[in-house]
């Protein structure tokens, strides 16, 4: 088992984080303000190939995988964790298109995707749960040359920015009666309702899709009918998660420098704080927990770009790198004391942030129910 990364993913982690300070860092408080993202950064995004990372090069992408998105997003999340989610929503709509789509939907989709001049997203969860995929109430069904889609997406990331939305209707009964389409969000149909007021990941806007007999084109399903539970399940596991644990392992480091860094500058009695032991322990905490998710997480990466099933180590990363970051936010807020209440201070948004990525892309406790099954099936004798 190795545990580097390769020239290239050294040279793609120092270029992104680079970008990352030099344009996404002075529009931080903006997008914390105002509650959403700033889509000045998607032509940028797209010019240094980060929204193309998993897609192949004959779709406009670099195709360069997943430890490379991995990096990709934690490397942005260390400076703004809203940003990272909203890429891990375009990525999740790429995917799914790229491994289930048919070679016209591929050749139609990925560039404007790949190119920047669409984003995309997932559009999954309803007002009547998101943990309950199969309980999905919004309908398509075949009328002429087109499928005509009714019901309501909630807490949809990049709600309002994406142009090209992959989302889930139900055409028949139970969890074998859903399926995929792709919408555009010039369909008739199609409209947008309210953006979420986050408490934190305020650099991703989030918000309501509302499908009132919107016409899709018969072309636009994806795969068949009734494959859709296995669709966004696969898409859910293998981008998704990762995805988000990325977001989360972005929170772990930038807590612990901005800890550290508070530490060695903070003094007390005449001696910087990060002299006293108490400050080292919490160092020392923060410091494991963000590699023990580094670990897991990049595991996951690796087993998806050798092609291998990592359903299971997706899960376990999301569910450890995210507690991980409420834990590694929360330790270092008490080396900032007071400083880490107050509006403004960087701890105070990542203490918000690391809170928000625990219930995205699937809950604790589903995630407990996925490992608590394969702890049963595989590990209990």
């Amino acid at each position: 088992m190795e545990f580097g990364f390769t020239e290239r993913e050294e040279l793609l982690r120092k270029s992104i984080a680079e970008f990352a300070e030099r344009e996404i860092a002075p529009l931080v408080e903006k997008m914390e303000t105002e509650g959403e993202f700033d889509p000045c950064l998607i032509p940028k995004l797209a010019q240094m190939g980060i929204l193309g990372i998993i897609t192949p090069p004959e779709y406009g992408g670099t195709g360069m995988g997943h430890v490379a998105k991995t990096i990709v997003i934690e490397e942005i999340a260390k400076v703004c964790p809203g940003v990272g989610l909203t890429l891990e929503g375009h990525f999740v709509c790429t995917y799914l298109i790229q491994t289930f789509g048919t070679q016209e939907q591929k050749s139609r989709y990925l560039p404007l995707l790949t190119s920047g001049e669409a984003l995309g997203s997932l559009s999954v969860t309803e007002p009547t749960g998101g943990s309950d995929v199969a309980g999905i109430q919004t309908r398509a069904a075949k009328r002429g040359n087109c499928y005509v889609l009714t019901g309501r997406k909630c807490f949809i990331s990049n709600s309002h920015l994406a142009k090209i939305h992959a989302t889930l209707a139900r055409t028949g009964e139970g969890s074998k009666g859903l399926s995929t389409f792709i919408l555009e969000n010039t369909f008739p149909g199609f409209s947008l309702g309210r953006k979420e007021r986050k408490m934190g990941l305020r650099g991703a806007t989030t918000g309501e899709i509302v499908l009132q007999e919107c016409k899709v084109p018969l072309d636009n399903l994806v795969g068949k009918e009734g494959e859709g539970m296995k669709q966004v399940l696969a898409t859910i596991n293998q981008a998704g998660r990762p995805g988000m644990a990325a977001v989360a392992l972005g929170i772990c480091y930038a807590s612990l420098v901005h800890g550290a860094r508070f530490a060695r500058e903070r003094e007390l009695y005449g001696r910087p704080i990060s002299d006293l032991q108490a400050i080292q322990f919490l160092l020392a905490d923060i410091y494991a927990q963000a590699e023990g998710a580094k670990l897991l997480l990049y595991r996951a990466a690796s087993l998806l770009d050798h092609g291998e099933d990592a359903d299971v180590e997706a899960t376990l990363a999301k569910y450890m790198a995210c507690e991980a970051a409420f834990k590694c936010a929360r330790q270092a807020a008490e080396i900032h004391g007071g400083y880490s209440a107050i509006k403004g201070y960087t701890m105070e948004r990542l203490l918000r942030d690391a809170y928000v990525t625990i219930p995205s892309t699937g809950t604790a406790q589903v995630a407990k129910v996925v490992l608590g099954r394969h702890v049963m099936k595989h590990l209990h004798n």
